[in-house]
């Protein structure tokens, strides 16, 4: 199959597809991640015939053999992006080939076929275009898209798997946190450890995310409503939330964040804000920051701001850390370089401020 922009997919539309008014019903409070579009794109790769049969399907269930790779060692990878709706009303799209250069990333990392840039952003725009209405209105949010590959081989051999799916889904997404909470509160996990030195923790892999869950449910059971992981060497310094990258805001405006060294995420989102940091002359570091130095921080106000950044939760402010030792207090509020930042990526993302760096793609 040719990997061009070209690439052409079989159409098969849903015959009965949600009508406007039920659909304008669900957009109004879609909430995060359980009201999905009519429709999936699907491409399948075999091993000595590569990637074929690109399709746009009605979303549907998925056939599994039970012995598919996937389902015992776990080769799996996704990615998590948006489709915005610009104040003309057209779809676009926000640095989704930054998502498919880390796509292939990924699977390089999980020893899975490489879909190639070109076929991730076709099976992307194409899903997209079919379903555009499903696009919230900007003050609601947005068309959250999760493109995924899975193993489907049927064998237990423990080797790399010779068939796959390529499959991107959507649905429509508000808030992942609450408008009305505030800054929320994170626990420190001191225990267990997300990622290690030359591990899986800079591929987006549906492993790294059910190895944090049980520190996720620790946090709740603390009132928290996320958790920040600690290097797995030391326990010292601090690395990345349970799905997000985290940035401090020091008194002399600098802001700082964890160094990209195998056990982070590269985060699109990461580095879109240093990005704009700079454009803003903050002074921005990638620099280790140990746990106990952000406390001190906190309690001497040379911490001043605390957020975290990713695709879902774009940016939210971190009020309080809580530990098993006590609670330490960021920031009782929004700070100004948080919400100056939130505010330009999303002017950028949803086509209210110019585009100076050539990040956004119309839908078409």
């Amino acid at each position: 199959m040719s990997t061009t922009r070209e690439t052409v997919f079989q159409i098969t539309p849903k015959t009965d597809a949600v009508s406007p008014e039920e659909r304008a019903a669900l957009l109004a409070n879609p909430g995060f991640g359980r009201v999905f579009s009519d429709h999936m794109a699907v491409v399948t790769y075999t091993e000595g015939k590569g990637w074929h049969t690109p399709q746009i399907l009605p979303r549907q269930p998925l056939v599994l053999d039970p012995a598919a790779s996937v389902l015992h060692y776990a080769q799996e990878i996704f990615e998590g992006m948006k489709a915005y709706r610009a104040p003309n009303g057209d779809a676009q799209l926000f640095r989704p080939d930054a998502n498919a250069r880390r796509f292939r990333k990924s699977a390089e990392r999980m020893a899975m076929a490489e879909v190639p840039e070109e076929l991730f952003l076709d099976a992307v725009n194409q899903l997209v275009k079919i379903d555009a209405g499903w696009i919230p209105d900007p003050e609601v949010g947005t068309l959250y898209l999760r493109p995924f590959m899975i193993a489907t081989e049927a064998a237990l051999g423990v080797k790399p798997a010779s068939e796959y799916k390529f499959i991107v889904i959507a649905c429509a997404a508000g808030e992942y946190f609450s408008k009305d909470a505030g800054p929320v509160s994170v626990w420190v996990e001191e225990r267990t450890v997300r990622a290690s030195r030359g591990g899986t923790g800079e591929a987006k892999c549906g492993g790294n995310y059910a190895a944090s869950l049980t520190a996720q449910q620790e946090a709740k059971e603390h009132g928290c409503h996320q958790v920040l992981f600690l290097d797995a060497a030391e326990r010292k310094w601090i690395e990345e939330m349970g799905g997000m990258n985290i940035m401090a805001v020091l008194d002399d405006g600098t802001l700082q964040t964890p160094p990209l060294e195998g056990t982070i995420l590269p985060g699109i989102t990461r580095d879109s804000l240093l990005t704009l940091a700079r454009d803003k002359g903050l002074t921005v570091k990638e620099e280790p920051y140990a746990i106990d130095q952000l406390y001190a921080d906190a309690k001497s106000g040379r911490l001043r701001e605390l957020f975290a950044c990713g695709t879902a939760a774009v940016v939210t402010p971190i009020g309080t850390l809580k530990s098993a030792e006590g609670t330490h207090v960021i920031n009782g509020q929004t700070g100004d370089v948080t919400a100056d930042l939130r505010k330009t990526l999303c002017d950028i993302q949803f086509g209210r401020a110019p585009d100076p760096h050539g990040w956004v793609h119309k839908v078409g």
